[in-house]
């Protein structure tokens, strides 16, 4: 029998969640997204030594701009691998600014095609604030397609398809890792929040005509990537990439057309932040992630003026 990643590449597919070009050769993903955290990690590499430093001097004293230098340059080298798209994401700490959002989404597109790569294969990550929101609205309008990430919560789901983004990334793990801190238990199978989360949203779109792509992200161990065979996509990490692929056991699909949802509903700017905030989990996590990868962008920059 084949492995779990080639049976799993039959229902969905496989992107890696790394910057790792090494890693993205060996494994053969269809796509690959990167985030700040990635770019971070990825700027420790000797292989991008030579980028790290061209980002630096093309951009002046504006590490704004170098930082976005170094993801379109680890995006160039990972597309030299992969058959389809990268994902680089929009600085977090704009998540609650829909202008500044689009305009760092346009630079990071002119930065990519004067480097001779064409937008159709490059996706703009945004924040799944109200504003990230509204932003991607009007990038898909201006044929910039976008990845929709930090998201947690059904309501940001809801919104992000009434919006018509490309695609959206619901974080897996990290619903996981709050439901089981809040209520002291661990979760495994078809339980699992975020499996059910991912679920849900999935049965939503298909059921209600969205063509928006759902791409599980965010795993802590292969059950919940077990549990999600047959999603749209997967973004999946390199170490959970090879367990899967060393695994020869039977997987079964999971998801597909055709399951009973709720009807579609659209949901107003204050329905949408009444929801969120009802929802403690989504409301902690999407300020917790935005956080995070804030302060891993502001050690980007730093990193990359000491190089200057």
């Amino acid at each position: 029998m084949s492995s779990k990643l080639e049976q799993l590449k039959q229902y969905t597919t496989v992107v890696a969640d790394t910057g790792d070009f090494d890693a993205i050769a060996r494994l053969q993903p269809v796509d690959a997204t990167t985030n700040p955290s990635l770019l971070l990690k990825a700027a420790a590499l000797p292989r991008y030594a030579e980028q790290l430093q061209a980002a630096i001097s093309g951009a002046g004293q504006d590490l704004g701009l170098a930082c976005d230098r170094f993801a379109v340059a680890v995006g160039s080298e990972i597309l030299q691998v992969i058959p389809g798209r990268v994902s680089t994401e929009v600085d977090s700490r704009l998540s609650f600014d829909t202008q500044a959002s689009i305009e760092r989404a346009k630079r990071l597109i002119g930065l990519y095609e004067a480097a001779g790569i064409g937008r159709e294969r490059v996706l703009i990550k945004v924040a799944s604030t109200w504003e990230g929101i509204r932003a991607a609205e009007q990038l898909e309008r201006d044929g910039i397609q976008t990845n929709l990430t930090l998201l947690f919560s059904f309501a940001q789901a809801q919104a992000c398809a009434d919006a018509g983004v490309f695609l959206i990334s619901p974080f897996v793990g990290r619903i996981y890792d709050w439901y089981k801190k809040a209520e002291g238990r661990d979760f495994v199978g078809a339980e699992d929040p975020g499996v059910q989360s991912v679920t849900r949203i999935y049965n939503y779109y298909k059921a209600n005509g969205y063509s928006t792509v759902v791409m599980g992200a965010s795993f802590r161990n292969i059950g919940q990537i077990e549990q999600l065979a047959g999603c749209d996509r997967l973004t999946i990490s390199p170490e959970l990439l090879q367990q899967l692929a060393a695994d020869a056991g039977e997987l079964p699909r999971r998801l597909a057309p055709g399951t009973a949802a709720e009807a579609r509903e659209t949901l107003s700017e204050s329905g949408f932040r009444w929801r969120m905030n009802e929802d403690a989990m989504a409301t902690e996590k999407l300020a917790e992630g935005i956080r995070l990868f804030a302060r891993d962008q502001e050690k980007l920059e730093a990193l990359l003026a000491s190089k200057a």
